[in-house]
């Protein structure tokens, strides 16, 4: 049998916003080996008492719908999207980078900065803090050229998603969702 490729997909879930659920989404990967590349969580319609968690993991076409099916049995989901495959999905994500540097290297991080249209944060005689968005390979771009010039530490915020035109991703609608 031909082993299958192992590509990186980002999951949108909809979930009640109460205690417990991130827990046994994330206890649903642990439990069965799956791997998380990046987890975001927050509450999107307090009114709708609804948060999303976006889901970056890897695995064959097949391992991916097992996973959506088993995260879509957990009573307190509503909706799992695959954005990943969704011609209409965006992905972005947000990284803060500082960069210590003087002379010509501080020169150069301020110039790569703008071609990727990084913003500086903050600044001091001998450091950058750049904020950049964009899509994760963007941004490990951005890493791989700083990292000579003087990156001394990196935090990432994870994949975002959503859903580009009039439609939503994810029904905000309690009543839009499906059915136990």
């Amino acid at each position: 049998m031909a082993h299958q490729p192992s590509d990186a997909r980002t999951l949108a879930i909809l979930v009640e916003n109460e205690p417990g659920v991130l827990a046994r989404v994330v206890g649903l990967f642990s439990a069965r080996g799956y791997n998380i590349e990046s987890l975001t969580v927050a509450e999107t319609d307090h009114a709708a008492h609804t948060s999303r968690i976006t889901i970056v993991t890897r695995g064959d076409p097949g391992t991916i719908e097992q996973i959506k099916a088993q995260i879509d049995r957990i009573v307190s989901v509503r909706r799992v999207i695959d954005v990943t495959r969704d011609p209409a999905g965006v992905l972005r994500e947000l990284a803060l980078v500082k960069v210590a540097s003087t002379g010509q290297n501080r020169i150069e991080s301020l110039r790569v900065a703008e071609i990727f249209r990084a913003k500086v944060i903050d600044t001091t005689l001998e450091s950058f803090i750049f904020e950049i968005t964009g899509a994760s390979d963007k941004i490990d771009a951005f890493i791989d050229l700083m990292r000579p010039i003087g990156l001394t530490e990196l935090s990432r915020t994870g994949v975002l998603s959503i859903h580009r035109g009039r439609e939503t991703d994810l029904a905000t609608d309690p009543a839009a969702a499906p059915q136990r």
